[in-house]
């Protein structure tokens, strides 16, 4: 590739906005991304777009895509089992999933009986797996795993384990993804094999998130060590004809891997006049860049 990095902030100004439309939290959560993707998506004038998350997490943006209809299929691929079985309990045992979500008391003793559910890891059975994971992504500081519950396990803090759980509200967003589950496909590969299976086809999106290197195995179920961060590079090196956007926290590390590309710093505004995210690294396919560089996405 023939892109060169350059130290120009990336402004991201979407024309569209959308709120948050994905059921679960997650640290670093891109869903604010999702007004720009359909900008670029739309400039790129891609036939029935396949929009894929190959480390999807929370698929924040991706949800808001598919939801508001900017994309025709949504890929979401985790390899940590118990996110995977959170999405396959969404589009194929919904109904369920929507009735433990309702249900289920928000207390101590019920984050300690889901707690036991996640630790034993039995992916085997998707559902209780599934919610399990969503009970603590949505009942502890920060939705991190390995925290513990809003409020504290005496629940003397300003905030109660019940905080994050409007249960009307992710029962609303839970049946939206379950109207949908024939248009989501759910795996748990690595993410260099998605990358691999979609980049070539000319009408399929991939938003590349993979856990950051600063914060390695403090807020991701699964960090990454030097050597994958490096194999991903390879991998999404390989395909300059796709469609693709990287993004990272801001390391000399990940600049030297992608020395060549079109690497810019950017920053998200969620307002014309206040930045409220801090500067991160996005790195984008010959594609990508073009359509940023013209002006048919709004950024800059």
């Amino acid at each position: 590739m023939n892109a060169a990095h350059t130290d120009t902030l990336l402004q991201v100004r979407a024309a569209r906005r959308y709120g948050t439309l994905s059921p679960l939290r997650y640290p670093g959560g891109k869903a604010s991304l999702a007004g720009f993707f359909a900008d670029v998506i739309e400039a790129l004038d891609l036939t029935d777009p396949t929009y894929v998350e190959p480390y999807a997490g929370g698929a924040g943006a991706g949800v808001a895509l598919l939801v508001e209809g900017h994309v025709d299929r949504l890929v979401v691929n985790d390899f940590d089992p118990a996110v995977h079985s959170f999405w396959v309990a969404a589009t194929e045992h919904c109904e369920a999933l929507c009735a433990l979500v309702a249900d289920k008391p928000l207390t101590v003793e019920e984050w300690r009986r889901q707690k036991a559910v996640y630790r034993a890891a039995d992916d085997t059975d998707p559902l209780a797996l599934g919610f399990a994971f969503f009970y603590l992504n949505r009942t502890n500081r920060s939705g991190i795993l390995n925290a513990g519950p809003i409020g504290g396990v005496n629940q003397t803090g300003n905030y109660k384990i019940d905080a994050r759980f409007n249960r009307p509200e992710l029962v609303r967003r839970l049946e939206a993804i379950g109207e949908r589950a024939h248009r989501i496909t759910v795996s748990n590969k690595d993410g260099r094999s998605i990358v691999q299976e979609h980049a070539s086809d000319p009408n399929a999106f991939l938003y590349i998130d993979p856990p950051y290197l600063a914060a390695g195995g403090s807020l991701y179920l699964n960090a990454f060590t030097h050597r994958d961060h490096a194999d991903l590079a390879a991998t999404v090196r390989a395909y300059p004809h796709g469609n693709w956007v990287v993004t990272y926290d801001d390391a000399p590390y990940i600049r030297r891997l992608y020395e060549g590309e079109a690497v810019q710093s950017y920053a998200l505004y969620y307002s014309a006049h206040r930045a409220v995210r801090s500067t991160e690294l996005a790195v984008l396919s010959p594609s990508v860049s073009g359509v940023v560089a013209t002006g048919h996405a709004d950024a800059g």
